[in-house]
């Protein structure tokens, strides 16, 4: 939930305005619709914990102050703020804010786990009786937030975490994909999976690497609780990040500096196996990442719409 300058939303993610039908709804929105019929069908209220960033907390909890939390009880929402590390150059050279401050960015949704630790969240849960934790995106308004079947399918085969997946629209979508490293249950980024690798098949025809991994997590508390205690790798990101160099802003026109983040899925290696269980695109992933084309507000919307209105309904 940081901002997404590419993006062009200027603010935390879940603010911004999905034009779909019957009305135009916030992202933070649409989840809360998700979260009140949940409640409405199994009698009871789901606790809802919102990470954001030391740039967007303050923001983000006024968006929700302002707009009444949307009806939902405030007594069941608890916002957390992730961490951060620093930002370096090509040289290795520490990059500077406009406080003459070092420069530093959200360190990953990999934070999620300490995050939930350190800010008293898991306490919570406790108190709650939480027993099932689903993480995810806030960016895809067809999250289901609540699923039987990924609920019931984890217990069957006693595991402590799971993942929804779909299969890959093409080899280099811009997703990671579900794999096996040394043994054990993990995911290897767009950005790191090698094209010929990419684009290699099994003897029926399917892609290696084709099960997507699509940010809908769920854990039991007690492995939150085992990730916490370990120290999940740090990936490296080539970005084009503003900084300021003697008082002047630096807007680069190219990539310049590296950023530092940590990846939710690495918590699935701390176990011998996980559940994946394979959704439909049309019903599971509509990610409202880019400003045009492919995974950009538009096909969130039609895909939405579709799915609401469409004639399956």
């Amino acid at each position: 939930m940081v901002k997404e300058q590419d993006f062009g939303h200027d603010g935390p993610k879940g603010t911004y305005i999905l034009d779909i039908k019957p009305k135009p709804k916030y992202l933070f929105e649409i989840i809360i619709d998700t979260l009140k019929r949940a409640n409405k069908k199994y009698e009871t209220t789901i606790p809802w914990y919102i990470m954001t960033s030391d740039e967007n907390n303050e923001e983000t909890i006024k968006f929700f102050e302002n707009n009444n939390y949307f009806e939902y009880p405030k007594e069941s929402v608890m916002f957390i703020i992730q961490g951060k590390l620093p930002i370096i150059n090509k040289e290795g050279k520490l990059l500077l804010d406009e406080n003459n401050m070092i420069k530093e960015a959200s360190d990953g949704n990999g934070s999620t786990y300490r995050t939930l630790y350190k800010s008293g969240a898991l306490t919570d849960m406790e108190k709650r009786g939480v027993e099932w934790v689903y993480i995810c995106a806030v960016d895809n308004p067809l999250l289901q937030i609540l699923e039987p079947l990924l609920v019931g399918a984890t217990i069957s085969q006693k595991n402590l975490a799971a993942s929804k997946s779909i299969v890959k629209c093409d080899p280099f979508e811009k997703v990671g994909a579900f794999c096996k490293k040394n043994g054990k249950p993990s995911v290897i980024e767009y950005t790191e999976l090698p094209k010929e690798e990419a684009i290699k098949t099994d003897k029926d025809g399917e892609l290696i690497y084709g099960e997507a991994h699509i940010m809908c997590n769920l854990f039991n508390i007690e492995a939150i609780k085992k990730i916490c205690t370990n120290k999940l790798p740090y990936h490296v990101a080539f970005k084009k990040i503003d900084y300021y160099e003697n008082g002047k802003l630096i807007k680069p026109s190219k990539p310049n500096a590296y950023k530092f983040e940590a990846y939710i899925f690495d918590g699935f290696s701390l176990f011998e196996n996980i559940t994946i269980v394979r959704g439909k695109r049309e019903e599971s992933f509509a990610p409202t990442k880019n400003s045009t084309g492919v995974d950009s507000a538009q096909t969130a919307i039609e895909l939405y719409n579709n799915y609401w209105f469409g004639k399956h309904i």
